[in-house]
């Protein structure tokens, strides 16, 4: 199906402010609450949140096949669950009824107030209910980075990581929207020259830069999803910051991996950003050397250039950003870790999330997490107030962004932000 909805020269009758995230070629799908505590399906155009359940009830949809319901719950399962060609029939109509050559629901008022919403008066909630989440480690450079640090420099990569995109069952329940505040966690951590594990507070708390896919119901138990039909199982993508426990992770993932340092929270953008939104800003991924295995080679462009970066706000203070990355730098391509996620029968489902592992590119100023910008803790990073960070203090928020641009057109993420409090 043609993806009209992408057109660099579409332009809508509603309000988009200069350089925002979410013109008409964007047309993201999320959940969100009105003043009156109504929770809605929608999407969203420039600072308008548009509720799909309603116009699906006006009858703009009535020629797409979707269940009566689809939009009248509290999560975007229902609608993930269809086919890809349905959502791409989806996007396109939203386009079409919002284009400013069209007046049907533009001269309607009964009709757009029933529609139309200011987003500063909604609330985002979690998009989907997220049912089982996987983090990948899939970055070359960050992978590189903390091989050198924890091992012998050159050895820094593992045997198997040139060959299999390694990931790990992450927890799926401590999983929040952006805006949502982080207790610092407690666990056992161990000092570099004790023999024995103490209790207490997390000193050593680190973002993690991803992306993170949403998938549909991909396969059954017990069947695979080839790389070459992988991305027409990929809902969207969000911006996702997989927080991190340092000092509680290095004490206890040996030998089965992370745990407790990794599963207090996670946050992720409020706007799935449909694959169909990316497609004009594709570009090759890094070559593969060795080459990879047979269900693992891949062709065409299966990597995108989204702009990433990472900023700090201490409380009272002004941000400061940190890194600037790109998700183009990722080793392996979402298709693979879908191909390799289900190459045993491990079945993918609606609402599934896969998060990419944090984005490090090439240069110090572009690494994904603070134990590689302040190499762990070697070279305290300075604030724009003056205070240096070696990790996350008590009330710094963390925001991250994301964003394509090319063609004079700038699809976006918004903010993935989250704020960390003091132990609970």
């Amino acid at each position: 199906m043609t993806i009209t909805a992408n057109n660099p020269n579409n332009k809508t009758w509603l309000e988009v402010p200069q350089n925002s995230d979410f013109p008409i070629q964007n047309i993201p799908f999320g959940v969100f609450q009105t003043q009156d505590g109504v929770i809605r399906i929608g999407t969203r155009i420039g600072n308008t949140a548009i509720d799909l359940g309603a116009l699906q009830q006006l009858n703009y949809f009535e020629d797409i096949d979707l269940a009566a319901d689809t939009f009248l719950g509290d999560s975007l399962n229902e609608f993930i669950a269809h086919p890809k060609a349905v959502w791409t029939a989806v996007r396109n109509r939203i386009a079409f009824i919002f284009d400013a050559l069209n007046e049907t629901l533009k001269n309607n008022t009964s009709h757009r107030e029933e529609v139309l919403f200011d987003v500063a008066k909604t609330t985002s909630l979690l998009p989907v209910q997220i049912g089982d989440y996987t983090d990948f480690f899939s970055s070359k450079e960050h992978a590189t980075n903390t091989g050198t640090m924890f091992r012998d420099p050159e050895n820094a990569l593992l045997p198997n990581w040139l060959h299999i995109p390694v990931g790990y069952h992450g927890r799926s329940s401590s999983i929040v929207v952006s805006g949502t505040e982080i207790y610092r966690p407690k666990g056992q951590t161990i000092a570099a020259d004790a023999k024995q594990p103490t209790f207490g507070a997390s000193r050593l708390v680190d973002f993690e830069l991803e992306m993170a896919f949403i998938t549909t119901n991909a396969n059954e138990l017990g069947e695979t999803v080839s790389v070459a039909d992988a991305e027409n199982h990929i809902f969207g993508m969000v911006l996702f910051n997989d927080w991190s426990a340092r000092d509680i992770q290095k004490w206890e993932y040996v030998p089965l991996g992370p745990f407790l340092g990794k599963n207090f929270a996670s946050t992720i953008s409020p706007w799935i950003v449909m694959l169909d939104a990316l497609e004009p800003y594709r570009v090759t991924s890094p070559k593969q050397e060795p080459k990879p295995l047979e269900y693992l080679q891949q062709t065409g462009e299966k990597a995108f250039d989204i702009k990433l970066s990472v900023g700090i706000t201490p409380e009272n203070g002004k941000e400061t950003i940190l890194s600037n990355s790109n998700f183009k730098y990722m080793y392996w391509t979402m298709a693979q870790q879908l191909a390799h996620h289900t190459i045993n029968g491990c079945n993918a489902r609606a609402g599934d999330m896969m998060g990419s592992g944090t984005i490090s590119g090439p240069t110090p100023d572009s690494y994904g997490s603070m134990l590689e910008l302040a190499w762990r803790g070697t070279k305290p990073v300075n604030l724009n107030d003056g205070s240096q960070r070696k990790f996350i203090n008590d009330n710094d928020t963390v925001t991250m962004y994301a964003y394509c641009e090319k063609n004079g057109v700038r699809i976006g993420f918004g903010s993935c932000e989250g704020k960390l409090l003091p132990t609970k």
